[in-house]
């Protein structure tokens, strides 16, 4: 008896497990496919996040030069905020996609 990666949820059960007890996977069929699935399905929520940090930092940029001149007081405030969460968030989340392909099945 070996410790594997579950297909779905990659966390390590036991190699002679019809049932993943983490999240309730069966293993009796086909694995190969629950793996790809899974790892589509990471991909996909990557790039979600990706989009709407890559939203954020836009917004941030728009917010602080709206009107031709740049943000005075509060809206200054709040466009550096978008701005720097946004990018910080998109680098961030670049670099988990690339570890992620790296890992690919």
């Amino acid at each position: 008896m070996a410790l594997i990666a579950c297909p779905k949820c990659q966390k390590r059960i036991s190699s002679q497990a019809k049932q993943c007890p983490h999240c309730k996977t069966d293993l009796t069929g086909n694995t190969e496919s629950l793996a790809v699935i899974s790892h589509i399905e990471r991909s996909n929520s990557l790039m979600n996040q990706s989009f709407i940090y890559l939203t954020l930092f836009i917004a941030g940029v728009v917010v602080w030069f709206w009107g031709g001149e740049p943000a005075q007081g509060l809206t200054s405030y709040i466009a550096i905020a978008s701005f720097v969460a946004g990018f910080t968030g998109y680098l961030i989340t670049r670099v988990r996609i690339v570890l992620h392909k790296r890992k690919s099945v």
